[in-house]
């Protein structure tokens, strides 16, 4: 089975940078870094590209509207050159408070957005001179420098809702899912790859302990987080099974903050969409993910205590 890593935004640099090494000694398919609001993707994918010489490497995700699809290009390239073409280049539309509140553009036409994106970026790369004239974006005169090492870089989308899984299925080469329940997951999984067969990754909320208890604590802590703040997966689970949870969770979050909404997260929830407890335990709930038709399950690592010990117990679960 392939296994796959993302090192996100709980970590300092220096913890990532740690990590990658770590893995470098795995047979780790692919190790991902985020982008939110701390480390910036292409500088972190150029140094962990230094530790891990075997794995891919992968952005999960670049928000197309912080960046021009011409400076993507840029970085992509140069990305690929670096880890001689072991780059993954994930794509997504992010969400509105980061789009229009932290970067100051607005949120508009994401999936029209998102076709354009991978038309040029694919165009830029080809080396060829850039000519394209799109419903939002028309740029001319546009030529890269170098050339990336592979012939074409993969392009993965995060798709959350039926227009964009559509289009990752259209143009893409892979797909990120996130927060999915289970069985809507196979559903989906099955119905798009029998019209076409791409990559399917989905990254998994993980934690790991030797105490089941401190680790389903945690597991908890980031999927609340994630219900609070992102009304798009708050949505998007709400239809698909847990209107209650998602609506419980989010007055509260209104009404006094993060602190203990984890605790409006129910079981079932729970099992549905992360990975958490003992190595025993999440070993078992690993497959019963890779049971829903997904290539590519990505640990995303959520540390217990110590950064470092905790990822040591990570690897050794899913990678010995």
């Amino acid at each position: 089975m392939r296994i796959s890593y993302s090192l996100g935004s709980l970590l300092s640099i220096e913890q990532v940078l740690e990590c990658s090494k770590i893995l470098s000694n795995t047979k780790t398919d692919a190790v991902w870094i985020p982008e939110t609001w701390g480390m910036e993707n292409f500088s972190m994918l150029s140094m962990i590209s230094q530790n891990t010489l075997n794995s891919k490497i992968g952005s999960s995700i670049i928000n197309i509207f912080s960046r021009s699809p011409s400076s993507i290009a840029m970085g992509a390239a140069t990305v690929d050159t670096l880890s001689k073409g072991r780059l993954l280049l994930g794509l997504g539309t992010s969400s509105v408070p980061i789009v229009e509140e932290f970067h100051g553009y607005k949120f508009e036409n994401p999936v029209q957005r998102m076709k354009e994106y991978v038309e040029i970026i694919r165009l830029a790369l080809s080396g060829n001179k850039m000519e394209y004239h799109g419903r939002i974006l028309n740029l001319k005169n546009f030529t890269l420098l170098i050339k990336p090492h592979q012939k074409q870089i993969p392009i993965y989308l995060a798709a959350v809702n039926k227009k964009m899984v559509n289009l990752t299925w259209e143009i893409a080469d892979g797909a990120i899912f996130y927060l999915r329940p289970k069985q809507e997951m196979k559903n989906t999984i099955q119905k798009m790859q029998s019209k076409k067969k791409i990559d399917v990754a989905c990254q998994i909320i993980t934690c790991v302990s030797d105490n089941s208890e401190i680790a389903i604590t945690r597991a908890k802590q980031t999927l609340a987080f994630y219900i609070a703040v992102g009304k798009i997966y708050r949505e998007f689970l709400a239809s698909n099974g847990f209107a209650k949870e998602t609506k419980n969770i989010f007055d509260e979050f209104q009404r006094s903050g993060l602190k203990s909404i984890h605790e409006l997260i129910t079981d079932d929830m729970l099992r549905a969409l992360t990975i958490s407890g003992t190595p025993d335990e999440c070993k078992t709930q690993l497959d019963k993910f890779v049971q829903t038709g997904i290539d590519l399950p990505i640990i995303q690592f959520n540390p217990v205590e110590n950064v470092i010990d905790s990822f040591k117990l990570l690897v050794k679960t899913f990678s010995e």
